[in-house]
């Protein structure tokens, strides 16, 4: 029987990468320590530009009433335009795909090679409100054996 997959937003590569549970609110913060700890055990995740496991304890994270489908209600991300954007950046740097499968530390380690270390990081994202915290530290996969 295969694992689930997990699904993760490509620009959250780069936000675990400088994680220090620091974030919008306790509660997505601890959520985020969680998901780091869960994803660094390598398991499998497939790469979506749309709401992932991360984003379920955001407040960016939005219910909409979506009229024109009988009021059903329609999940979206208030920064969505921004984030859209991150996600294809981390996907064009690494060379991989919306919907593509693979695990999570050979993820990290595209997201360390092709963006981190290249300097796109700041190119990619460099307008999030994060930004600071990512300029003044070292990746966590920096100089980790296990991603080379």
């Amino acid at each position: 029987m295969e694992k689930k997959r997990i699904p993760v937003r490509p620009h959250h590569g780069m936000c675990l990468a400088y994680f220090i549970g620091k974030g919008y609110s306790e509660g997505f913060s601890a959520h985020m320590e969680k998901m780091l700890h869960i994803l660094e055990q390598d398991v499998p995740i497939r790469l979506v530009v749309s709401l992932d496991e991360i984003c379920s304890a955001c407040p960016n994270h939005q219910f909409l009433s979506d009229e024109e489908n009988s009021g059903e209600t329609k999940e979206i991300c208030e920064a969505q335009e921004k984030v859209f954007r991150y996600d294809h950046g981390v996907l064009e740097a690494c060379g991989l795909t919306e919907g593509e499968e693979l695990n999570f530390l050979e993820f990290a380690q595209k997201v360390q090679k092709k963006v981190i270390d290249t300097g796109l990081r700041e190119k990619i994202c460099g307008d999030c409100e994060w930004n600071e915290i990512c300029s003044e530290k070292s990746s966590r996969w920096e100089n980790k054996n296990i991603l080379r």
